[in-house]
């Protein structure tokens, strides 16, 4: 079994795209879908996505929520780190050793958290 993909909620898709479009830009995940309430990229092992939703409720963070995305290299963590922080999210935790694994965790614009590690 292996996940099939993962969605954030948004409060905003306008700067939901635009900051998930900057922050794929240069790896291998894409948009690939855009309709209505919800906006998925893929690099075709995955899908991610964020979404407005359902229930017309306001989107609000998962509080022990979080996406893991396992990266090739110490260098693709640190640059996907720092683009997260240029488009104004915010850091949960450093670059560095964790747990054995080199890791950075980072908060989107809806503060909803990503690990990034290798």
């Amino acid at each position: 079994m292996k996940m099939n993909y993962f969605v954030f909620g948004t409060r905003s898709m306008p700067d939901a795209v635009g900051f998930y479009d900057a922050f794929f830009a240069g790896s291998d995940i894409s948009q690939i879908h855009a309709e209505d309430r919800i906006t998925v990229w893929s690099n075709g092992d995955f899908m991610f996505g964020v979404a407005e939703p359902f229930d017309g409720e306001q989107a609000t963070h998962g509080n022990g929520t979080m996406l893991g995305l396992n990266l090739p290299s110490d260098a693709e963590v640190r640059r996907l780190y720092n683009k997260a922080l240029e488009l104004g999210g915010v850091s949960e935790g450093d670059p560095g050793i964790r747990s054995g694994r080199f890791a950075a965790y980072v908060r989107d614009l809806d503060h909803n958290k990503i690990c990034l590690f290798v």
